[in-house]
């Protein structure tokens, strides 16, 4: 691999991010992978040749194949997840997850009494939940807004004479409920024994050494600022934060996206179809994510993530092997238009619209890869029709070129990458070898 890639998935999650970062992985080259959004809460499919599968939670995608994790300043740590996590790598054969793992100081830390008080608010939603993994990410990020100076972070947990006053804090403020402070202030202690913390100056450094792998969680249609309020996560699911990070230095913008939509729980899907009942080995309904829907290829939603994402450079398509030959081109009540960021009560009037909305198909499709990149005005680069990495195929004009990386994004002046991530109409320049 030559480029940074920023991987995202431009649905509602689920899309397969972790499989595709797998095989950029497996392509060598890879320095780290850097996790740039979302917490505990993600669930990110491996699936190894050999049999051997693991969920990606809070460690990179590529981990089986010896690439490293860096939790950038944007994640949420939990490190009782995390722990849980570490426990099943070392089972499938990782001998020292947390040797391969580095976590910026200033990523904000979920606690117990976090994920305590935010499943008890999904719970008093009754019928008019929001949707949630119950992971208390939302209660994270909602507590630290509101109080900057004392939400726990990661750093804190080498501090804890700090750390047990923030948590005393914390604990009055949400509710009683969770281990007393003493319980975690000695876990955390524990645990920042074992994981290797970093300042935020140290993303610099990594990014100069070799190429890395942006691996996104969640999908931007659930976006905080552009998703559907108020069934979104509490997370920048663009590529918005990787590109902070960046700091104008070139990345290939991919983005990932089955050959059917589907979400978890409540929410807008416009072509939802529930006779369209297919194979989902990884995904299952759950308690507080609630059922898993699907529905055919909406390429309404999908134009209308490539446009608030500041559009991508190519596409991975995924489920190229699923029996399904509908693609949804358009609604009745027409295009879906782009808010202005931060105008919650216009998206929420956008999830009203999107509740009358109804879809328009186009049957017997085929070529699937050519018929999402003529809907969506972007090339797909990279098919996949099963779960490991030899189930992918490269997508390249002219003779397939077999599993060599050599996609290259332009040399973008900083100026030059910022504008064109804040204008979708600007299609970006790639240089294929």
């Amino acid at each position: 691999m030559k480029d940074h890639v920023i991987v995202v998935d431009l649905g509602y999650g689920d899309a397969g991010k972790g499989t595709v970062v797998d095989w950029l992985c497996a392509q060598g080259g890879v320095s780290a992978v850097v996790r740039f959004n979302g917490g505990a809460q993600a669930g990110h499919n491996v699936v190894l040749p050999d049999g051997r599968h693991h969920t990606f939670s809070q460690f990179g995608s590529g981990t089986l194949r010896g690439v490293p994790t860096h939790l950038s300043r944007f994640t949420v740590v939990d490190p009782f997840a995390m722990t849980a996590e570490v426990d099943h790598l070392r089972r499938i054969g990782v001998p020292h997850p947390y040797g391969m793992l580095t976590i910026d100081r200033e990523a904000l830390l979920a606690t117990p009494y976090h994920v305590a008080a935010g499943r008890a608010r999904e719970l008093a939603r009754g019928e008019n939940r929001h949707g949630s993994c119950g992971m208390g990410v939302g209660e994270v990020m909602a507590y630290a807004l509101e109080n900057p100076f004392m939400a726990p972070k990661a750093g804190d947990c080498e501090r804890p004479w700090a750390l047990a006053r923030k948590l005393a804090a914390l604990r009055e403020r949400l509710g009683e409920a969770g281990p007393p402070v003493a319980d975690c202030v000695a876990a955390y202690r524990a645990f920042a024994e074992r994981a290797i913390l970093v300042d935020s100056s140290y993303t610099a450094a990594l990014l100069r050494r070799r190429p890395v792998v942006f691996e996104g969680a969640q999908g931007v249609l659930l976006d905080e600022w552009h998703g559907f309020h108020p069934h979104t996560t509490w997370s920048t699911t663009t590529f918005a934060n990787a590109l902070e990070m960046l700091d104008g230095a070139a990345a290939v913008r991919l983005g990932v996206l089955r050959t059917y939509t589907t979400r978890h729980g409540p929410g807008p899907l416009v072509t939802e179809d529930p006779g369209l009942r297919l194979p989902e080995p990884h995904n299952r309904d759950g308690r507080w994510q609630g059922p898993f829907r699907s529905g055919h290829f909406d390429a309404v939603a999908h134009r209308y993530a490539l446009a608030v994402a500041g559009g991508a450079d190519a596409l991975a398509l995924t489920h190229l092997d699923a029996p399904v030959r509908r693609m949804c081109h358009s609604y009745d009540v027409g295009e879906i238009p782009v808010g202005r960021r931060g105008d919650l009560a216009g998206q929420a009037r956008l999830t009203a619209l999107l509740g009358r909305a109804r879809p328009r198909y186009g049957d017997g499709i085929g070529d699937w890869p050519e018929a999402v990149a003529e809907a969506l005005g972007v090339r797909v680069w990279l098919g996949s029709s099963g779960p490991t990495a030899l189930d992918k195929t490269l997508i390249t004009p002219g003779e397939p070129r077999g599993g060599d990386l050599r996609l290259l994004a332009s040399a973008r002046s900083r100026r030059t990458a910022r504008s064109t991530a804040a204008s979708p109409s600007r299609p970006p320049t790639l240089r294929w070898a």
